[in-house]
Formats: C-alpha cells, structure tokens, sequence
C-alpha cells in the first residue's frame, strides 16, 4: 500500500511574525485549492463553534493560506481561551473580539509571554491603560510584533519628527497602525511635506501632531490639495498650518465652496481685511450654515451653483 504522506506542517505558531508576512497577511486573500469550506468542520470543532459565537467570520479567513489549517488544530481550552482572556484584560471590548479575530487569527498562536512582555513594554513606555486598550482595539496587529520592533517604531517616529516622547506616545495612540505598517509612505510623505510642498520642519511636526493621517495618506490627494489652496487660493504656508484638518476635507468640497465665494465676491482668505474667511469655516461648517454664515446666501442659491459647475 502506497505510504499516505503528511500534510505539510502550517507556519510555526511561535514563528514572530515579519513585517513582509504582516502585510502580506492583511492584503492579498488567496482562495484556499479545496472548496472545503471551514463551515462544514463547525459542528466538529468546538473551537470553530465558539469562535463563531464569538461573531468570526470564518468565510472571511478561510480565503487566507494556513489559516484554516491553523484554527482546526487549536484547542479552544488550551489556546484559545487563555488568549481571548487576555485581548479582555488588555481592553478589547467583547463586542469587538469577533472582529478582532477575523482581522487577526494568528494572535492565538502567540506565546502568552510573548503577548504579555508587550503589553508591558507599553506600560512602561507609560501608554496608560485606556492609550492601550485603544491601540489594540484599533490595531489588531499590533502585539504580533517584538518589543524590539515596537521600540524601533517609537525611536522613529521621535526621531524624525523631532518629537517629545508625550507627543510621539499620543501621535501613536492616534493612530495605532503606524506602528504595524510599512514606513515607506511614511518617510515619502515625510518627503512630500518638506521638499514639494515647502513646509519647515516644525510645521510639518504641529500638522502631522493634529493630522497624524497625513502621514499615511494619499500623496495625490495631499499634493492636491495644498496646490489648490496654495497655488489658486493664494493662501500661504502660515494659514494652512493654523488648520491643517483641511487636508481631509474632500477636495471637490473646497473647490465648490471656493468657487462660489468668488462668484459672490466673498473669497477673502487673508486675516487682517475685512469678511475673513478662515479655512476652518470654508471646510467645516454644514453647507446650510456655510451658506448663511459664510456666503451669506441661501443653500438653494448653492446648490443651483454646483450644479453648474
């Protein structure tokens, strides 16, 4: 009789995982070669059962390799337990496990010591408890990664943002995931701020501070915006960093309000005149109270404008 081969072995639980696996991970759903589906090993496994309880979507992870392979060999009191207990203590709230596990399976093949040594390492960074519980709530990722790797993130956030170690903690709290992706579009729009579109080094920090996003965001729409205030608004590098939240505004919506401004004779970007209007309110506001407000129009007469445009 023909000898019956074993499966190859999954990836090891305790492997750490890499910053290529991670993005990989998250990004390229690859179908699984058999249409057996996870479905069908529910009423056997009492992992998958509980899981499901849990709100995992087991469609979602059976189209990501080893995945399913991974969950089947799980005990659910002697891994997966312990795990969830933990993801509770840290503050993920119950709701949000389902979801959790979806995003990120594998944290229930991460060694308990491992999970706990970086979550002490936040501490002692002094992120409190509310900063951690938010970071891994919103970063499902983030405590597959080494204590050294954590630390390397935080150096260079600090360093190249030539930020105070409360600043880089709340930047990071702000956004968690940029301490589990890519650094590339980081330094590039880094690159951007400084080089294309003329910022100084301490107004790059004060804006990325409010709008930490901006680090992570699309150039094009970056690049965009700021050459349509800069470039057709006329509304220097001082002002556009006084409010920076107007990089997630919508380009379209400053186009549109702009314009109908000039129409009304109204476009007077510069403070020391007379019916300044401020990029705060230009972006802000709701367009009925942008109307009267701002325009000193009716929404009907604004909304007559856009459809000409």
């Amino acid at each position: 009789p023909r000898l019956e081969l074993e499966a190859a072995p999954p990836l090891s639980p305790f492997a750490e995982l890499s910053e290529d696996d991670a993005v990989q991970i998250s990004v390229h759903p690859v179908l699984p070669a058999v249409s057996v589906t996870l479905r069908d090993y529910v009423d056997q496994s009492e992992t998958l059962s509980k899981l499901v309880l849990l709100g995992v979507d087991l469609s979602k992870l059976e189209q990501r390799p080893n995945v399913a392979n991974m969950l089947l060999r799980l005990d659910f009191d002697a891994d997966v337990k312990e795990r969830l207990l933990f993801l509770k203590e840290v503050g993920v709230e119950e709701t949000k496990l389902g979801p959790f596990l979806t995003k990120n399976p594998f944290i229930l093949t991460e060694s308990m010591e491992k999970l706990q040594a970086r979550v002490s390492y936040l501490k002692v960074k002094k992120f409190s408890s509310e900063a951690i519980a938010r970071m891994v709530s919103e970063a499902p990722f983030l405590l597959n990664f080494s204590v050294e790797r954590l630390d390397n993130r935080l150096g260079f956030f600090q360093k190249q943002l030539g930020l105070n170690v409360q600043k880089t903690r709340d930047l990071v709290t702000r956004l968690p995931r940029l301490l589990c992706g890519s650094l590339e579009p980081v330094k590039e729009n880094l690159k951007v701020c400084k080089i294309e579109l003329g910022f100084q080094e301490n107004e790059i920090q004060h804006i990325v501070t409010r709008v930490p996003k901006l680090l992570t965001a699309n150039k094009k729409k970056l690049t965009g915006i700021f050459d349509y205030l800069h470039n057709t608004m006329g509304i220097p590098h001082s002002l556009i960093v006084k409010f920076p939240q107007v990089f997630n505004a919508k380009l379209l919506r400053i186009k549109e309000r702009h314009l109908f401004l000039k129409q009304l004779g109204r476009a007077q970007y510069d403070p020391a005149e007379p019916n300044y209007v401020s990029l705060d309110r230009l972006v802000s506001l709701p367009d009925e109270e942008f109307c009267t407000a701002v325009a000193m129009a009716s929404l009907e007469d604004f909304e007559m404008f856009q459809k000409t445009l």
